[in-house]
């Protein structure tokens, strides 16, 4: 079950927006979250306005009407470009696998 009151995780009921194109929804379309669920990867039913019912939508291909406005803005690039530059530094030793790998 999902813990209450993170705020990456979204309540059932929120209003939330296509981040991303998905099958049958096009990018920006609004919805409201109808479940919630999973434990270690939270996953979400969402009611999208054009009809569209779509279970298992990743967090990461949703937004909040704030996110979404923020990405209108152009104000969520600077963040997304500064997690990519720490996700640099963070790289393996030359001759290292990736974790769970074996050579």
């Amino acid at each position: 079950m999902a813990k209450a009151g993170s705020s990456d995780i979204l309540d059932k009921k929120a209003a939330v927006i296509a981040r991303t194109d998905l099958r049958d929804v096009p990018e920006g379309t609004k919805g409201k979250v109808v479940l919630v669920n999973g434990l270690t990867w939270i996953r979400y039913w969402v009611r999208f306005e054009n009809g569209i019912s779509m279970g298992s939508v990743n967090r990461a291909n949703l937004a909040t009407p704030a996110e979404w406005q923020r990405h209108l803005n152009g104000e969520d690039e600077e963040v997304a470009a500064h997690g990519r530059e720490g996700s640099r530094a963070r790289t393996r030793a030359p001759g290292t696998s990736p974790p769970g790998r074996f050579s």
